[in-house]
């Protein structure tokens, strides 16, 4: 799946200094998080989380609020399943 983070691929720079560029935490309905810059359209699909700031304080919300990776029906389905 295709995250929607506007400024990073695969071998980002983790160590970029902060542009003074607002973000976004956006979330999908599978509740996967990711950020948008805040001067574009969110993509279809994802919904603003409510955090605003650096991208920095954006990654570290995330960091926080993102604790089981796993597709939010995939959990549901496990939820359900006999193991």
């Amino acid at each position: 799946m295709t995250q929607p983070d506007s400024t990073t691929g695969a071998g980002a720079d983790e160590t970029r200094t902060d542009t003074g560029e607002v973000y976004l935490v956006v979330r999908n309905d599978e509740e996967q998080y990711s950020i948008w810059r805040a001067d574009r359209e969110v993509p279809a699909g994802w919904h603003p989380e409510g955090t605003r700031g650096s991208r920095q304080e954006c990654l570290d919300r995330i960091d926080v609020v993102w604790t089981d990776m796993r597709p939010l029906s995939l959990r549901r389905r496990l939820a359900g399943a006999d193991v």
